[in-house]
């Protein structure tokens, strides 16, 4: 092949640098991905696993919190219907009172 002569066109080094390309992008990304899906997988596990447990707690507080009302409503003050003393304004000088204090 002379210099000057064009080179033929070869379809396939193409689809095989695309091919090259495509392979170091999944030997690269392959770690990545994988730790991504274990991860997922490994709280999906704990989550199975941690939600039953998870409900006895929030059970136990449901029922503290309706027993504590239970016994705030018994405790609550009671009172009887009785005539209240509210006494009568007085409009004028305070009365006197006897022998206590001198007069100017």
């Amino acid at each position: 092949m002379s210099p000057s002569s064009p080179r033929p066109f070869r379809p396939w080094g193409t689809l095989g640098v695309g091919a090259a390309v495509a392979a170091a992008c999944a030997v690269c990304c392959a770690g990545p991905l994988l730790a991504v899906l274990g991860g997922l997988g490994v709280t999906s596990a704990v989550g199975a696993l941690w939600m039953p447990a998870l409900a006895i707690p929030a059970i136990a507080a449901g029922l503290g919190v309706l027993v504590v009302r239970r016994r705030r409503r018994k405790a609550s003050c009671h009172t009887q219907a009785a005539p209240a003393d509210l006494g009568m304004p007085t409009l004028g000088p305070p009365p006197k009172s006897s022998g206590s204090q001198t007069t100017r």
